[in-house]
């Protein structure tokens, strides 16, 4: 038998050791896969979805959700609304108005199939979906008064420690290092991410001798007690990411982000097999199957679904499980904007979660929507404890009192 989702200590293995447990099968996977994830045990009656509404202000896109006996829940929708909006309102939200949200989980199968959607099956389509399921648990934890944490699991930590990036690949090695230790001043950072590579470029760099100069300047610079990690973003086949792959072995990394492209499950499996330092990879898939397959076959050491470009929690809470299993960490990727809100939601309650989670610049940008507003500080960002997503209520109406239909 496998693990119980609760002996977590297997998490600290290293590489080697993780990657030669055997004893969970693909059955216990796909169970785990297929688990229920809402408590709604606090509700005592339905709560009939009455209306979606998404709404823009401030350059920022809510969807507004609320029940016939007046519960309200709002979530905050990324910037690819602005062109996704017909498939959310056309495909996704009909379905929704007149279900009861404490069926979330049921829905979440049924939309798929409405309209025939699973045609459109992707990135786009589990975006929408995603806003919706936060629009609806905000509601639900507005209701018994709790974070959404505490309906998907239960809150275990509030602290969530941070790594910084900048996302440069025109920077020398000597202005990203400058980069990123601004970035680390401004908010107490012990870890860093860099991009490696042309971003699926068939091998290229972004400019000559940038990756290899970078990886060693970045340890020589920034020190032996900062954790490195490194996203190649689809860049290489697999002999030119197992050769980069080294050098951030002999640096001492932390971890090895997509080095191949992400539809090349069995490419980056082959850089794993030939690597000590841990793979990172999934922030392009959407695939619960896939995440499996990846999984099963050890492909990664740390899994990064997108909490927006995968579905939302209740799918990503159902990998976790997944990962959890066979001793792997999740470290989501973060989709901008207000992304960095549910990775803290979601951290605040996976015990597997990864030990860093990426500070964006979505928190100089929404943090003003909490009270106290958010900050990185001190290498951690805190999750929001209030109820629901944990917004201040008065700072968002103020917003949506002003704010234009879409």
């Amino acid at each position: 038998m496998g693990k119980p989702y609760s002996d977590l200590s297997y998490l600290y293995l290293d590489s080697s050791e993780r990657r030669a447990t055997s004893g969970v099968s693909t059955a216990e996977l796909e169970e785990a896969a297929n688990s229920k994830v809402l408590n709604v045990d606090a509700f005592t009656s339905p709560v009939i979805i009455e209306s979606m509404e998404l709404l823009f202000n401030n350059g920022l896109y809510f969807l507004r959700t609320r029940s016939k006996d007046g519960s309200e829940g709002i979530a905050v929708a990324s910037e690819r609304a602005a062109y996704l909006y017909p498939l959310l309102k056309q495909l996704i939200i009909p379905y929704f108005i007149g279900k009861d949200a404490r069926e979330l989980e049921k829905l979440l199968d049924g939309v798929y199939v409405y309209e025939s959607n699973y045609k459109l099956s992707g990135l786009a389509l589990w975006c929408c979906i995603s806003w919706v399921e936060a629009s609806l648990l905000d509601m639900l934890g507005r209701i018994v008064n709790k974070p959404i944490g505490d309906l998907l699991g239960g809150v275990i930590r509030t602290e969530v420690p941070i790594y910084v990036a900048s996302g440069n690949r025109g920077t020398t090695p000597e202005e990203e290092i400058e980069v990123l230790e601004r970035r680390m001043s401004e908010t107490g950072a012990k870890a860093v991410k860099f991009k490696v590579g042309g971003r699926m470029s068939k091998n290229a760099d972004s400019l000559a001798g940038r990756s290899e100069g970078l990886i060693y300047m970045a340890r020589r610079v920034l020190g032996d007690d900062i954790a490195i990690h490194a996203d190649g973003n689809g860049s290489y086949d697999p002999p030119v990411a197992i050769e980069y792959g080294k050098m951030l072995e002999e640096i001492d990394a932390f971890f090895y982000e997509e080095p191949c492209p992400f539809e090349h499950l069995e490419d980056t499996k082959e850089v794993a097999d030939n690597l000590a330092i841990p793979l990172a990879f999934g922030e392009q898939e959407t695939s619960m199957r896939r995440f499996r397959w990846i999984i099963d076959n050890d492909a990664a050491q740390v899994i990064q679904p997108d909490l927006q470009y995968n579905g939302g929690f209740i799918r990503n809470t159902r990998i976790a499980r997944m990962a959890a299993l066979k001793g792997i960490p999740v470290t989501p990727h973060i989709s901008g904007g207000f992304g960095y809100v549910y990775v803290l939601h979601y951290a605040s309650y996976i015990p597997n979660i990864g030990k860093f989670q990426e500070d964006k610049s979505g928190v100089k940008t929404t943090g003003f929507l909490f009270s106290p507003p958010k900050e990185s500080k001190n290498g951690v960002i805190y999750a929001p404890t209030g109820p629901g997503l944990g917004m201040d209520v008065a700072s968002v109406n103020a917003l949506l009192r002003k704010a234009l239909r879409v």
